[in-house]
């Protein structure tokens, strides 16, 4: 009987598909990198989310392994040149959670703009503040969306009802790609042009060498406005030293981070720990730990949409 060995929570759903298709599930959601690289030769199947890595060492141990499952979008975690070499399918679900991405980049940007954050603590003081409390609205604003992969295009589907200018990047999309989303006041451009337009930049980029540091204080000086910064792709393309930067100097308006360039705050250094403490004190900033894809729904539609690719391929 083939075994698969599933290393992070996942819905029943996919414990039950792979039961139902004759495999032997191994479910350790808190099993380490290093046990799975001493148990891994046993298995014919690695379902994985973010903590395990499955680079070179592993994969030349995994020596029965046919497929890696990767729930979710980014694969800066696999090699999947080597996997590849070695015969082994990769897939992942990036269609799982883009909408629950997409919702909470949105929801981001309407608690900074109407200072929601602030807001909600001082009314639980009984502090009352209603006209330093005044947000803006963000009809009529220009946001640029640099990448239009899954979550980046379902994003500006749902800003066409607030009314705004969507300004999109993609260096890898053929010219037109914005037109299967019917997206009213939007243009297919550069990232000059976004930087030159826009009031609001929301990065959608998987983790590269060519995306690490996208946003860096070169680029932020490069903008004419004063924008707002939603990330909620991969922490790594937003130096947050830059950030810092921005939002001492007012460059940055308003910042809206889901993740972070390190998210293991056990591992915080004392030049982190003071990083991410100025960061904190700011008061224009929106932030959450990594849970812009992490909702109910995602979780059944994450498992259902691997499945589905693996045992369809």
């Amino acid at each position: 009987m083939k075994k698969v060995l599933i290393t992070d929570d996942v819905h029943p759903l996919m414990l039950e598909g792979f039961e139902n298709k004759g495999y032997l599930v191994d479910y350790q959601p808190n099993i380490n990198h290093s046990k799975v690289l001493h148990c891994i030769q046993a298995y014919h199947g690695l379902i994985v989310n973010s903590k395990i890595f499955v680079h070179k060492e592993l994969i030349d141990r995994a020596v029965q392994l046919e497929f890696v499952g990767r729930l979710g979008s980014g694969m800066e975690i696999i090699d999947r040149v080597y996997a590849a070499e070695k015969g082994i399918a990769v897939y992942n679900s990036p269609e799982g959670n883009r909408n629950a991405v997409a919702e909470h980049a949105i929801g981001m940007l309407l608690a900074l703009a109407n200072q929601l954050v602030t807001s909600d603590n001082q009314v639980r003081q009984k502090i009352w503040q209603r006209e330093a409390r005044r947000g803006f609205e963000i009809e009529g604003l220009t946001v640029g969306i640099i990448g239009f992969g899954h979550t980046g295009a379902r994003f500006a589907r749902k800003l066409v009802g607030f009314d705004m200018k969507i300004l999109t990047y993609d260096k890898y999309l053929p010219a037109g790609y914005t037109q299967p989303y019917d997206l009213k006041n939007s243009i297919e451009t550069d990232i000059q042009t976004i930087q030159n337009q826009a009031d609001i930049i929301s990065f959608h980029l998987p983790l590269t060498q060519e995306t690490h540091h996208f946003f860096n204080e070169s680029f932020l000086n490069h903008c004419i406005k004063n924008i707002i910064l939603i990330n909620t792709s991969r922490g790594k393309v937003v130096d947050l030293k830059a950030v810092i930067a921005g939002c001492t100097t007012g460059k940055l308006r308003g910042v809206c981070l889901d993740v972070f360039e390190n998210e293991k705050v056990e591992t915080f250094s004392a030049a982190e720990h003071r990083l991410y403490d100025t960061l904190y004190g700011f008061k224009n900033t929106v932030l959450s730990p990594h849970i812009a894809g992490w909702t109910h729904e995602s979780k059944y539609n994450l498992a259902k949409i691997l499945l589905d690719k693996i045992f369809k391929s």
